[in-house]
């Protein structure tokens, strides 16, 4: 894989330098610009083209939100994640809908960014690097963002393993409706190849994620995506009820 460009845009100079130091250190990654403010992102953007950029929504002069459009018009093929202190459903919400992939709470590790943008700069099925102007003509969102919307809507947040982890596992039951019903013979054994590790761990990761989500009692965000096949209290979908849920949600979109 080739060097990825990174573009640090935070305002917390502290966390920045953080960053910064962990990507410099890091191999296959080049930090190409930074800044503290929406005003220097957007003069570095002038000059450099970014793989990924790790965007501050509370940037001063032009937010961070309003960057992730110009780099989303501009820069098609740079992928944005957002970080931030801010556990707020409506910048969540907000972040992902104007392109964030990611959207990380602090505090966070910058090896856990450094997971996630591998994972997406390895996943050669993926459709973020589709242009701007083919996107605005479809009107839709790929697959992955579709999915990514639906997990930050009902609480399950991005910078734990199992985001990744039951992402794929959808994408492949909406390819292959049929594995829903293999999933410990074939659907865990397939993603733990794909991310290096066991079936055992994808298993507890997506059961942990699945968790995490019901703890957080978001019942009407629940609601409103599944409908009357909500799960509500403590009465949580196993893993294969919920990889199913959302798949059959999605195959159903497709059709209509």
């Amino acid at each position: 894989m080739k060097m990825a460009n990174i573009a640090l845009f935070q305002r917390n100079e502290d966390f920045l330098n953080e960053l910064r130091n962990y990507f410099d250190g890091a191999a296959g990654f080049n930090v190409c610009a930074t800044a503290v403010t929406g005003d220097a992102a957007l003069e570095a953007l002038k000059v450099v083209n970014p793989d990924v950029a790790i965007i501050d929504p509370t940037l001063k002069g032009v937010d961070g939100i309003k960057l992730l459009d110009l780099i989303k018009s501009n820069k098609p093929d740079c992928i944005s994640f957002m970080v931030s202190e801010f556990d707020n459903d409506k910048i969540v919400n907000s972040a992902i809908n104007h392109g964030a992939i990611y959207y990380f709470i602090k505090p966070v590790e910058p090896q856990v960014i450094a997971e996630r943008i591998n994972d997406v700069l390895n996943d050669k099925t993926s459709d973020y690097k589709v242009s701007a102007e083919i996107r605005d003509k479809r009107r839709t969102a790929s697959l992955d963002e579709k999915i990514s919307n639906i997990f930050i809507t009902i609480g399950i947040p991005p910078h734990i393993k199992g985001f990744t982890y039951l992402r794929e596992g959808i994408k492949m039951a909406v390819q292959d409706p049929g594995i829903i019903n293999k999933v410990t013979k074939e659907l865990y054994p397939k993603i733990g190849e794909k991310f290096s590790t066991t079936a055992s761990k994808v298993e507890r990761a997506i059961r942990h994620a699945i968790e995490v989500a019901w703890n957080r009692g978001r019942t009407d965000a629940i609601s409103s995506i599944f409908g009357a096949r909500v799960y509500i209290g403590n009465e949580r979908p196993t893993n294969s009820e919920f990889i199913a849920l959302v798949a059959d949600k999605l195959i159903l979109e497709n059709l209509m």
